[in-house]
């Protein structure tokens, strides 16, 4: 198990009140378990600013697949990042509407390019990427 370090922070009343409140309604125990948070989603920030870094995430793309020729673009730009690509989720949400969910294991700087093709696609309706770590550094 990793050795525990205790730290002082100076911050002010006002600040930490606010963030004991937003802590306790998003149930955490204590401030150490928030903190960790913070520091781990500062830690993989980090991580996707470096296109090189592995990384994992997910594409969500909801579209209207009654657009011309969409599916096929989309099926040809993720045959193109095979290698990136884990796995994909496919989901009719209405007649005209599907959601599509991208799991994505590579260098960052290739994540960021697929997803930033695949928003800008004529059809696609909203889409984001969502960005995490493979954990290797957050131990």
């Amino acid at each position: 198990m990793a050795k525990i370090v205790r730290f002082g922070v100076s911050i002010d009343q006002e600040l930490l009140d606010a963030f004991d409140q937003k802590i306790v309604s998003r149930g955490y125990a204590n401030r150490s378990e928030a903190i960790r948070d913070l520091i781990r989603n500062q830690l993989v920030e980090m991580e996707w600013s470096h296109d090189h870094q592995e990384v994992a995430g997910t594409i969500t793309l909801v579209y209207d697949h009654h657009v011309r020729g969409l599916s096929d673009q989309l099926m040809e730009l993720q045959h193109h990042y095979v290698e990136l690509i884990v796995s994909t989720m496919h989901v009719h949400l209405a007649h005209d509407r599907c959601l599509e969910v991208l799991l994505l294991k590579g260098p960052a700087g290739e994540a960021k390019e697929i997803a930033h093709r695949l928003l800008a696609i004529k059809g696609v309706i909203h889409g984001r990427l969502t960005a995490t770590s493979t954990g290797e550094r957050l131990k």
